[in-house]
């Protein structure tokens, strides 16, 4: 079933290629060991960022929660209720950020944008590839008209 925020017969994109040589692709469970390094490896940062709204990520998450919470996300995908897009090199050989994308909660605001990058990338030329790509990518494939791009 898929929600009433995006038109019914809309499909997610599956790929999507940076100028960088990076690419975006729907996170799933198999890609949990990449995550773990990731998530723990910026767990301060990202704290600071979601920790308020989400509660995540908490301080003690292990493998087998981000594999459930993978796992959570890679099914809202297929139903259309939210959207975790993993940021990975060319050979898939690290995960370096992740894109989400969820429904708003109005005409004002149909969807909420935001996304990260490991530490060690923060200040990066990938970093502000990506803070370019993202707006354009969403302007241009997705079917909304008025996201909110505030959580950084």
């Amino acid at each position: 079933m898929t929600t009433t925020w995006l038109p019914p017969d809309w499909e997610h994109p599956l790929r999507v290629d940076l100028p960088t040589g990076h690419h975006l692709r729907p996170i799933t469970a198999d890609d949990t060991e990449k995550d773990m390094l990731a998530v723990m490896g910026s767990r301060d940062r990202l704290w600071s960022i979601y920790g308020a709204a989400w509660g995540w990520p908490p301080e003690d998450m292990s493998a087998e929660a981000d594999r459930e919470d993978l796992q959570r996300h890679w099914e809202e995908m297929q139903t259309h209720e939210s959207f975790n897009y993993a940021l990975l090199d060319a050979g898939e050989t690290e995960l370096i950020g992740c894109v989400y994308i969820d429904p708003g909660d109005g005409p004002e605001c149909d969807a909420v944008i935001s996304w990260w990058v490991r530490d060690e990338y923060v200040g990066s030329g990938l970093e502000s590839a990506l803070d370019s790509f993202v707006p354009d990518w969403i302007d241009r494939d997705w079917p909304v008209t008025a996201p909110f791009y505030g959580v950084r």
